[in-house]
């Protein structure tokens, strides 16, 4: 593959950077990609990096190539090494091409599983999420929170519910946020919605971050509604109220990942986000 350190000119025509994930549009320059690799395979973190908010090391390194070819990765969480290969494209990928490639790259570097990351403007089959825009402006009405509580103001037996709450939705992330939440790491607020005098939904933690241009972005939430709670317009609650609070807090914009026809997407496209793009999962 093409040296990565190498890349000159527009970079990404989907605003989704290798290793950093989903970036404003505005904030995709050759010179992000420069100090990308430069920290590359080092442990660090760049500032703007929304993983670096929990600590620890890098685990992603960029492996080599361009947009046009490919850009590799290895994930390598010790217990499990990934090897991703990001391809973007509009056109019909030789998409089998592609898995050999991926696949070449997992045996040479050890690793247990092999990906396709295809970033387009329009979906793709496979499991697909779409990058949305949400942008803050002085002039943005501020949705209401009437009925949104921090976790840390809940009442003592309603904050009992909160390690319950996490575990049924463990696979959403929500075990992790309670674990960091124990250990006193978490770098903003929870946001819950509380019936039956439990917590029944959340999103959180609310953080902000300069992104590369030192605009004030709002980090991606854990956001859930346990499933016999649904349907009551409890996440448009939350998430209005996270909204809320991203304004009041001179947010300039935040992006979100949100996987194709779920209920977030539904949510965020009603709530007239802007779609940016698409990133579809393939495993090889």
């Amino acid at each position: 593959m093409r040296d990565a350190s190498r890349l000159e000119g527009p970079v990404f025509p989907v605003p989704y950077v290798p290793t950093l994930g989903p970036m404003h549009p505005d904030t995709i320059t050759p010179d992000l990609w420069k100090q990308v690799i430069a920290v590359s395979g080092t442990g660090r973190f760049l500032p703007h990096d929304k993983d670096a908010r929990w600590g620890g090391t890098k685990v992603e390194k960029v492996l080599g190539g361009t947009p046009e070819t490919g850009v590799a990765t290895l994930l390598d969480r010790g217990h499990r090494r990934t090897v991703r290969l990001h391809l973007y494209d509009d056109t019909d990928t030789d998409l089998d091409q592609a898995f050999d490639q991926a696949a070449k790259l997992a045996a040479e570097f050890g690793a247990e599983r092999a990906v396709l990351v295809r970033l387009t403007s329009d979906a793709q089959p496979g499991r697909c999420c779409r990058i949305q825009l949400r942008t803050f402006a002085p002039s943005t009405e501020t949705p209401a929170d009437d009925g949104v509580i921090e976790l840390a103001h809940l009442s003592a037996p309603v904050r009992e519910t909160w390690p319950i709450f996490a575990e049924e939705l463990a696979g959403e992330g929500f075990a992790f946020l309670a674990s960091q939440e124990q250990a006193g790491a978490l770098d903003g607020p929870v946001l819950t919605v509380v019936t039956d005098g439990r917590v029944v939904g959340a999103i959180g933690p609310m953080a902000i971050r300069p992104d590369p241009a030192g605009r004030a972005r709002l980090l991606p939430q854990y956001f859930g509604v346990l499933p016999a709670y649904r349907g009551h317009g409890h996440g448009r609650t939350l998430w209005r109220a996270a909204m809320s609070w991203g304004h009041r807090s001179g947010a300039a914009y935040q992006l979100l990942q949100t996987e194709l026809d779920g209920a977030s997407d539904r949510l965020c496209r009603g709530e007239g986000l802007d779609t940016l793009g698409f990133v579809t999962t393939l495993d090889v």
